[in-house]
């Protein structure tokens, strides 16, 4: 899939469950993606993405590649399951290889891709402390919060659970159908409220089964999102620990559905698909790029 014959860097432009996805080959390189080549990538119509996981050698003994994550607007990512998914599946029709270890700046992360073509993320453990998510100021029970969006007096959106999964997020539970909010409206200022030094994910979510929730979410650093492998577990861990379902979930976002297991070690598995789009090489200081002739994901030996 990653093939590159000039100083650019060879990209797969990809997407999980819609979570439009840059996956960048960094390997043997010296240089690092600009926030600058970032931004122009995500302005161009064909290759505007959520996020670049861009692949680098190891630093760590005993892990395949070291994955930088990094925002439409520049900023860099601490975790992006929908973006683990599509390097995994890369990776995969590149190497032969289907299990591999990841070190990320939040971690270690462990995934596999199965014999039915989807992919499984060993996302870690949830944290919950308000230290660890982090929030500005103490809260002694973060599974519901103070905190709302509209009128004080009458909130849109309000009590949050709030929790880390190697990144901030906040979920606001509510009864009527998600897509009757106007998240686009409340997002921003939820994203960059103070009670979130590090900013925040900010999602919307609806129990609708005992073992099923939907959710729409407003990406840090991105906005709108049709998927966010992180907010999906998010969710369902918040779901569990305030009893409004079980353990084991399927999490629907505007992308599809992922299934979300927060298993009894306390490591939280998502599981859903990837989809290749098309190959290229760009200039990781500018983001110029071409893409390749064929396109065809057979074709390119995928």
């Amino acid at each position: 899939m990653f093939v590159s014959e000039t100083v650019n860097a060879a990209f797969a432009k990809m997407n999980g469950l819609g979570n439009k996805i840059i996956v960048a080959d960094m390997r043997g390189r010296a240089d690092l993606i600009t926030p600058d080549a970032a931004r122009a990538l995500a302005a161009d119509d064909e290759t505007g993405f959520d996020q670049i996981m861009a692949i680098h050698d190891p630093k760590t003994a005993g892990t395949d590649y070291y994955i930088r994550i990094i925002n439409c607007d520049g900023s860099e990512a601490q975790a992006c399951g929908n973006g683990t998914r599509c390097v995994v599946q890369a990776l995969a029709a590149q190497t032969g290889q289907s299990k591999f270890t990841f070190e990320t700046l939040a971690g270690l992360l462990q995934a596999e891709e199965l014999a039915d073509g989807r992919i499984c993320v060993d996302m870690g453990r949830p944290h919950f402390a308000w230290q660890a998510i982090p929030l500005a100021r103490e809260f002694a029970d973060t599974r519901m919060i103070d905190l709302h969006a509209g009128p004080e007096e009458v909130p849109v959106l309000q009590a949050p659970s709030v929790a880390s999964m190697g990144n901030p997020h906040a979920i606001f539970w509510v009864d009527r159908d998600v897509w009757s909010y106007a998240l686009e409206k409340y997002g921003p200022d939820l994203e960059n409220h103070p009670l979130f030094p590090e900013k925040a994910n900010i999602s919307i979510a609806q129990v609708t089964a005992q073992d099923e929730l939907t959710i729409r979410t407003w990406e840090r650093g991105v906005g709108l999102t049709r998927a966010c492998g992180s907010a999906a577990c998010a969710a369902a861990v918040s779901a569990a620990r305030t009893g409004r379902t079980g353990r084991h979930v399927s999490v629907i976002v505007p992308g599809g559905t992922l299934q979300i297991d927060w298993r009894d070690d306390d490591h939280v598995l998502m599981t859903g698909p990837a989809e290749w789009e098309f190959s290229g090489q760009f200039d990781p200081l500018n983001g110029a790029f071409s893409k390749n002739m064929r396109i065809d994901r057979q074709a390119e030996g995928a």
